[in-house]
C-alpha cells in the first residue's frame, strides 16, 4: 500500500470509485485542504502513527462527504476502517454507535456486543480492547459521522478510547460533527483530557461555499454558467449550503430554467421550498420541546432575548443552554448577543406553516404580550397582534391605532387598513366601534375602496338613532355618508341620505338633507324621493349653507347671496363639520371670484383631512386648489397640487364618478403648461365604468373639447363642447363661471360652417355672465367671444379692452394674460405698435419661467411692429443672449427666477426641487451663458426684457 499517495489527489477519490459513488461529486468542491488534512491522517496512520481529525460545519456542508471521502480513500490503501453514524432517532439507544463500530472487527463473535449492551458499571468498557488489539495488527481508522447525536454511553466510550491513542499506536480517528465541538474534542464532563498531547488532533470548521464555488456548481448542473446576478442570489438565498444548492439546481435544471436574473423568482420559490424542507428533516427526532421553542423563534425570535423564548415555549425538562446546542448544531439558528435567530426566512415560514392555526394565533397572542411587557416598539407589537386573536386587554386597541397612524405615514396603506381591522376585533364600547370603522372606510378609500364603500355602507346601516346614544356617536352615519360623496359616490350618497332621513334627529337632519342635494344629480329622469324637503333660500346651519352657495353658483343666480352663504358654511372648526358642504362652499367662492377666501378655506380642509387621514377628502381638496392655480397662472403650483392629489388618492382608488374631474384638470393644465403630447393621452386614456354617469363627466368632455381645438380638430371639438353643454344643461348648471362651453363651442360652430349657432351661444354666454355678474366671468366672455362679432378694428380694439379692463383686477390671472396677448394683435392690426409691445412685454415677463407654456409660446410668435424708440434711448436688442439655447428648460426657469430677486431657497421651493439642485442649475447656467453671477444675470436679462419684476 502506499499511503502516501493519498495528498497527491485532493480532489478525487480512487480510481475504481465511481464519481458519484460516496454522493454528489459537488460535495467536496472548493475541500482542497480539508482532502489534504485527511490525506496527512491517512499518511501517518500508514506510518504507523495516530492522529484525530474532527470536520465540522453547518448541515449540508461537506463535512460528511469528506469523511465518508477518507474512509474509502483508506480502504484502498489496505487500511481497517471502523465506521459508525449517530442519527437523533439512536440518540437513546445505548452504545448505539459503539455498536456500529464494534460489529466490523474481525474474529468478533457477539461476546463482546452482548457484555457491551449488558455493561453498567466502571471502566473498563467492553470492547476498547479488542480495538485496541485490532491496531496492533493492522492499522485502523475509526470514522464517526455526526457526533453531536452520540448517546451519552457512546461518548463516553469513545472519550475513553481516545485516551488510549499514542504516538506508536496505528489508531486514527475522522469525525463529522455539526454546529459545535464533537467527540473528538473535548472531554464533555470526563475526567482528564479527551487524548493525549503527543498525539496530533485537529479541529476544522468547513466553510460554505463561496461565489466562485457556487458559480461552478450551477454550470455543473445547468450546462451553462449563470450569470453574475444569478449567482449572487443564489449564494445569498442558499448562504452557500451545498446540500441546499444541490437541491435547488436539481429541481431548477429539471424544470429547463436558464441561469439568468429573469429566472430569479422561479429560483427564490424553489429555494424557498427546498429550506422549509431541510428544515423538516433536520426537526426530525429532536426532543417536542425543541420544536416548541423553534416555533416561538420563528414567531418572536427576533424581538426577544433567548430567556424569553425559552418561557414563551413552556420548556422546562430541557435547559436554554441545552436546546441552544441543540438547535445550533443542526444549523437552523444563530446566536447573536442574548437573542438566538432562525437562520433562514424559508426555515422561519415552514416552521410556521406547519403549526395548528388555533395553535399559532394563540402563540403570537402570547408573544405579542410578552413583547410588550418587554417594551418592544409598537410596530413589531402592532406585528404579533396582527395575527393574534382578540385579547382583551386596555394597551391593544391603542396600539394598533399608533400602527395604523404610523404606517399611513410611510404611505403603507394596506398596514394600516389590517391594523384597524384587527382593532375591530376587541371588545368596543358602540362609539369606539363607529369611530373605528368610519377611520377604517377612509383608510380602505385607498388601499381597498370597494371595501371601504361596503363599510361605509354598513356604517350607515348599523349608526343608532339620534339621541339614543351620547354625544359622541352621534352623527356617524351622516359622516360616513359625507366620505362616501367625497369618494365621489354621489348616486349612493344621494339615496342613502334620502333613506336615513325619516328616522334622523334634528341636527343630523339638516346635514343630511344638505347632503342630498350636494349630491343630487337633479337629471330630468332622475328619481327624486318626496320626503326630501328642498333647501331653504337663505339656511342658517352651516351645511346647508355650502350646498345652496352651490347650488346658486350651478345655476348662475345671485353671486351676492351665494357668496355670503359660503362664508356661513366655512364658519366653525373643520374638524367638527361635514367635509363636502365646506368644499362646496370653497367652489362656490372659487365661482364669485373671492379666491383668496377659497384658498384659505381649502388650507383649513387640507390640514383637517391630513390629520384625520381622509385620503379622498384631501384629494378633492387638492384637485380643486389645482384648479385656482390654473386660474391664478401658477401652472406649478396646479401640478404640484394635482401630483399631491394622487399621492393622496392615487388614480386607480378615485371612485369612477369623481376621476374625471382630476383628468380634465390635467389635462387643461397640461395643454396651458405646452405638454399636448401628455395631454392627448391623458385624453385617451381609458376611464373606469361608470364615469360617464358622474356630474363630472362634462368637465372631463370639455378638456377633451380644448385639446380637440388647439389640434384644429374643429368637428370633435363641436361635438365635445356640445355634448359637455348638453349634460350640465340637464343638471340645470347653467353658470359660465363654472365650465365656459358655450364660446368654444360657438368658434367650433364657425370653423365648421354654422354662424348662426355660434351667434346663439355667443349671446347666451354673454347674458349669463352678466347675470352672474363677477368679473372674471364678464370679462372671459368678452374675451372668447369678440372674435364672433363682425366688428371693424376700432370696434375689435374696443372690445380687446373692455375684457382686459374687467379681468385687470380679477384672480382669474390666466385669462387676463390671454386677453393682454389678443389686445396686443387687436392694438397692432390698429397701427399702435407701443400698446401692442407693452401688452405682450407684460405678457413676457409674467411667464418667462415658463418658457415652453402655450401663453410664452403664443407671445414669442406674435408679430407686433417695433415701437419708435425716443430720442436719445437705447433700443432694446431683439437677439437672444448667447448661451441661452444651449440653457435647458429646468435650467432657465432657475435662471429667471434668479434674476428676480429670488434666493436660492425660494427658487428650491417654488420649482418644488432641493437647494443643492438650484445650485447645480445656476452654476452650469453662468457657465452656458459666460457670465459670473447674479449682477452680470440681471444686466443681461434686463437688456432684453426691460426692467424685471416678479410677476409670481
Amino acid at each position: 500500500m502506499h499511503p502516501s499517495k493519498a495528498r497527491n489527489h485532493p480532489t478525487t477519490c480512487t480510481p475504481q470509485c465511481a464519481p458519484d459513488a460516496h454522493g454528489d461529486p459537488a460535495m467536496l468542491l472548493e475541500c482542497g485542504r480539508e482532502q489534504r488534512l485527511i490525506g496527512d491522517v491517512l499518511h501517518r496512520l500508514g506510518q504507523g502513527a495516530g492522529s484525530i481529525l474532527t470536520l465540522t460545519g453547518r448541515p449540508g456542508h461537506a463535512q460528511n462527504a469528506l469523511v465518508r471521502w477518507g474512509a474509502c480513500r483508506a480502504r484502498h490503501h489496505g487500511l481497517r476502517v471502523l465506521r459508525a453514524q449517530a442519527t437523533p432517532t439512536e440518540r437513546d439507544l445505548r452504545h448505539g454507535a459503539v455498536l456500529q463500530l464494534l460489529a466490523s472487527l474481525d474474529g468478533n463473535d457477539g461476546r463482546t456486543l452482548d457484555a457491551l449492551i449488558g455493561h453498567d458499571g466502571p471502566p473498563p468498557l467492553p470492547g476498547i480492547a479488542d480495538v485496541l488489539r485490532c491496531a496492533g495488527t493492522a492499522p485502523t481508522l475509526l470514522v464517526v459521522e455526526d457526533v453531536q447525536w452520540l448517546d451519552p454511553a457512546s461518548h463516553t466510550w469513545l472519550q475513553t478510547l481516545l485516551r488510549h491513542f499514542g504516538p506508536h499506536l496505528p489508531l486514527a480517528a475522522l469525525a463529522s460533527s455539526c454546529g459545535g465541538t464533537g467527540a473528538f474534542d473535548a472531554a464533555d464532563g470526563a475526567a482528564g483530557p479527551a487524548h493525549r498531547d503527543d498525539v496530533p488532533a485537529r479541529h476544522v470548521v468547513v466553510p460554505p461555499l463561496t461565489d466562485r464555488g457556487v458559480a461552478a456548481t450551477v454550470r455543473a448542473y445547468c450546462g451553462t454558467p449563470g450569470d453574475e446576478e444569478f449567482v449572487a442570489a443564489l449564494t445569498s438565498a442558499t448562504a452557500g449550503n451545498p446540500a441546499v444548492l444541490r437541491d435547488v439546481l436539481r429541481q431548477f435544471s429539471g424544470l429547463g430554467h436558464q441561469p439568468d436574473a429573469a429566472h430569479l423568482p422561479q429560483l427564490h420559490a424553489l429555494t424557498a421550498g427546498v429550506v422549509g424542507d431541510h428544515t423538516v428533516r433536520a426537526l426530525d427526532g429532536l426532543p417536542s420541546e425543541v420544536n416548541s421553542v423553534l416555533r416561538a423563534l420563528a414567531v418572536c425570535g427576533d424581538l426577544l432575548d433567548f430567556t424569553r423564548v425559552h418561557a414563551l415555549a413552556g420548556a422546562r425538562s430541557l435547559s436554554q443552554d441545552r436546546i441552544r446546542t441543540l438547535l445550533s448544531n443542526v444549523g437552523l439558528t444563530v446566536s447573536v448577543g442574548d437573542k438566538v435567530h432562525i437562520r433562514f426566512p424559508a426555515s422561519k415560514a415552514r416552521v410556521i406553516e406547519d403549526m395548528p392555526a388555533a395553535e399559532r394565533a394563540d402563540l403570537y397572542g402570547r408573544a405579542a404580550a410578552l413583547a410588550h411587557g418587554a417594551g418592544v416598539n409598537d410596530e413589531d407589537v402592532a406585528h404579533l397582534l396582527l395575527r393574534s386573536p382578540p385579547l382583551a386587554a386596555p394597551w391593544v386597541v391603542p396600539l394598533l391605532r399608533r400602527g395604523f397612524v404610523a404606517a399611513l405615514r410611510r404611505e403603507d396603506h394596506q398596514r394600516a387598513c389590517a391594523c384597524l381591522s384587527r382593532a375591530l376585533q376587541e371588545s368596543l364600547d358602540p362609539d369606539e366601534r363607529s369611530g373605528l370603522t368610519l377611520e377604517l372606510a377612509a383608510a380602505e378609500a385607498v388601499a381597498r375602496p370597494d371595501a371601504g364603500d361596503r363599510r361605509l355602507r354598513e356604517l350607515v346601516r348599523n349608526a343608532p338613532p339620534t339621541g339614543e346614544v351620547p354625544s359622541t356617536g352621534a352623527g356617524l352615519g351622516v359622516r360616513a355618508i359625507d366620505l362616501g360623496l367625497a369618494r365621489g359616490n354621489s348616486e349612493w350618497a344621494r339615496s342613502t341620505a334620502g333613506e336615513a332621513l325619516p328616522d334622523a334627529g334634528p341636527a343630523d337632519r339638516e346635514e343630511l338633507v344638505a347632503l342630498f342635494w350636494l349630491a343630487a344629480v337633479r337629471d330630468d329622469d332622475a328619481p327624486m324621493i318626496p320626503v326630501v324637503p328642498p333647501l331653504p333660500d337663505r339656511p342658517a346651519p352651516p351645511a346647508q349653507a355650502g350646498a345652496r352657495a352651490w347650488q346658486l353658483a350651478t345655476e348662475g343666480e345671485d353671486a351676492d347671496k351665494a357668496r355670503k352663504l359660503a362664508r356661513i358654511a366655512l364658519t366653525g372648526d373643520p374638524g367638527e363639520s361635514l367635509m363636502m358642504p365646506r368644499l362646496a362652499a370653497c367652489a362656490a367662492l372659487f365661482a364669485t371670484d373671492d379666491h383668496d377666501e377659497a384658498v384659505h378655506g381649502l388650507d383649513e380642509m387640507l390640514v383637517t383631512a391630513r390629520r384625520a387621514h381622509l385620503r379622498s377628502v384631501a384629494a378633492r381638496v387638492l384637485n380643486l386648489r389645482a384648479r385656482l392655480h390654473l386660474c391664478a397662472a401658477r401652472l406649478d403650483a396646479a401640478e404640484r397640487d394635482l401630483d399631491g392629489a394622487e399621492r393622496a388618492l392615487p388614480p386607480t382608488s378615485w371612485h369612477p364618478r369623481a376621476l374625471p374631474n382630476l383628468i380634465a384638470t390635467r389635462i387643461l393644465v397640461s395643454v396651458e403648461a405646452g405638454r399636448p403630447d401628455r395631454a392627448r393621452q391623458l385624453a385617451t386614456a381609458p376611464v373606469p365604468a361608470g364615469g360617464e354617469e358622474g356630474v363630472w363627466w362634462p368637465s372631463l368632455l370639455f378638456a377633451r373639447a380644448r385639446l380637440a381645438a388647439a389640434d384644429g380638430d374643429w368637428a370633435e371639438a363641436l361635438r365635445l363642447s356640445l355634448e359637455s353643454g348638453r349634460r350640465l344643461l340637464r343638471r340645470q348648471w347653467v353658470n359660465p363661471a363654472l365650465l365656459s362651453w358655450r364660446p368654444l363651442a360657438a368658434e367650433a360652430s364657425v370653423e365648421t360652417g354654422d354662424p348662426a349657432e355660434a351667434r346663439r351661444l355667443r349671446d347666451e354666454e354673454l347674458a349669463l355672465a352678466d347675470r352672474w355678474g363677477t368679473a372674471s366671468a364678464r370679462g372671459a366672455a368678452r374675451l372668447w367671444t369678440r372674435a364672433l362679432f363682425a366688428d371693424d378694428r376700432d370696434q375689435a380694439v374696443r372690445r380687446s379692452r373692455e375684457a382686459t379692463e374687467l379681468l385687470r383686477n380679477s384672480p382669474a390671472r390666466l385669462t387676463y394674460l390671454w386677453s393682454r396677448l389678443y389686445q396686443a394683435g387687436a392694438e397692432a392690426a390698429l397701427g399702435d405698435a407701443a400698446a401692442a409691445a407693452r401688452c405682450v412685454e407684460e405678457v413676457s415677463r409674467t411667464v418667462a419661467a415658463l418658457p415652453t407654456s402655450r401663453l410664452a409660446t403664443t407671445a414669442r410668435t406674435l408679430s407686433v411692429p417695433a415701437a419708435p424708440h425716443q430720442s436719445g434711448a437705447v433700443p432694446r436688442t431683439a437677439l437672444v443672449p448667447p448661451g441661452w439655447r444651449a440653457l435647458t428648460e429646468a435650467e432657465r426657469r432657475t435662471v429667471l427666477l434668479a434674476a428676480r430677486g429670488h434666493g436660492n431657497r425660494q427658487i428650491a421651493e417654488q420649482l418644488a426641487v432641493s437647494r443643492r439642485t438650484v445650485e447645480l442649475r445656476l452654476s452650469n447656467a453662468y457657465r452656458k451663458l459666460q457670465i459670473g453671477g447674479r449682477k452680470e444675470l440681471y444686466r443681461l436679462l434686463e437688456a432684453v426684457e426691460g426692467p424685471i419684476a416678479d410677476a409670481c
